[in-house]
């Protein structure tokens, strides 16, 4: 069995004022709104966005063991 490793993003800042870049990045991590939360997998990709947008997102690391059904 393996263990995929999850993160959860929160967006803790409003992108008024933010180039379009950093507002396409949001959406690409399924985010748009303040107070708004996404859990994703955590891949090269997804922590490249996070560090893009690190200003405006809160991250935590958990790790889901995959569960063996009978």
């Amino acid at each position: 069995m393996s263990a995929k490793k999850t993160i959860t993003v929160f967006q803790t800042g409003s992108i008024t004022g933010q180039k379009p870049g950093v507002r396409e990045t949001l959406t690409g991590l399924g985010l748009g709104r303040v107070n708004s939360s996404r859990v994703l997998e955590d891949t090269p990709s997804v922590r490249g966005m996070i560090t893009r947008v690190k200003h405006l997102v809160r991250v935590e690391e958990e790790t889901k063991k995959a569960t063996k059904k009978a």
